[in-house]
């Protein structure tokens, strides 16, 4: 995959236009079952954010490229739809931000280690498991050793990228005399994560208006939605009784809890009067 992978959880303002792409079809289209959307509804939904009819073409022919969306044309419109790839990366998003929380409240002690040895001429190989073990939620301890805490299953990671004979992964506790808070710090940047949180309640919430870059609230929606799910990207899923007292991880998630539901039927009425959906079945 290319540096500026969608899926990348290190990701900045520069991808803009790929995770709103992400945050609409997740939002608009996976529960929609084999129903694609034509280009000109897309085109419409993100230049309501300021995104160009181009900037938006040449996102779709990415996504198209990387495997995330089929195309077909019919008559003389493009429809695009989920590929089963897509479908199971938008799935687990929407586990991580409905069903997992912010913070982890039960965490046994345990962790997860995953190690690893590749050429030196595997630049890319190296940067896709070092951006897939991210978005597991490892950090790196050391040179080839990278941490989690919780039992994670990096089977998938092995498997998407071909690399299991180079991966070798364990379950077990830290022992003396090295203690679960400092590995947290070693392998994280606390002070990082919670700015980070903190950067997005400023941007959210209170009862101001939202961000001036959305005029409804599809776009407001789907802004949310970017921002959001770039932050758990981001964040480790760390557990609670080693964070300092004021982690500010659920006030950010309450915050983006009460927006979604305020924006959904706004956002769900616009998407049903613009979207031209097709089933491919018919």
């Amino acid at each position: 995959m290319e540096n500026d992978d969608v899926l990348d959880p290190a990701e900045g303002p520069q991808q803009r236009p790929q995770s709103l792409m992400l945050a609409f079809f997740g939002n608009h289209v996976l529960e929609e079952g084999d129903l694609c959307v034509s280009s000109g509804s897309v085109i419409d939904v993100l230049g309501r954010m300021g995104v160009g009819e181009q900037a938006v073409r040449s996102t779709l022919t990415r996504m198209v490229n990387r495997g995330l969306l089929s195309r077909q044309r019919e008559g003389r419109r493009m429809y695009f739809g989920l590929t089963p790839h897509a479908r199971r990366i938008l799935e687990d998003g929407h586990a991580r931000i409905w069903t997992r929380g912010a913070v982890d409240d039960a965490w046994d002690g345990t962790w997860t280690l995953v190690g690893f040895s590749l050429p030196e001429s595997w630049r890319r190989e190296r940067h896709d498991l070092r951006s897939r073990l991210v978005w597991a939620g490892f950090g790196p301890l050391q040179s080839g050793l990278w941490a989690a805490p919780g039992r994670v299953d990096v089977t998938p990671v092995a498997a998407e990228l071909g690399l299991g004979d180079r991966i070798r992964a364990f379950h077990g506790q830290a022992a003396a005399p090295t203690g679960a808070g400092p590995l947290l710090r070693t392998a994280f940047d606390l002070d990082a994560i919670a700015a980070d949180y903190r950067a997005f309640l400023a941007r959210w919430s209170g009862d101001g208006p939202a961000p001036a870059d959305a005029h409804d609230d599809l776009g407001r929606q789907l802004l949310l939605h970017t921002d959001w799910l770039e932050l758990v990207r981001r964040d480790p899923y760390l557990p609670a009784e080693h964070l300092p007292a004021d982690w500010p991880a659920e006030d950010a998630e309450r915050t983006f809890r009460t927006l979604s539901k305020r924006y959904e039927p706004g956002a769900r009425h616009t998407a049903e009067t613009l979207l031209d959906r097709w089933d491919p079945k018919d």
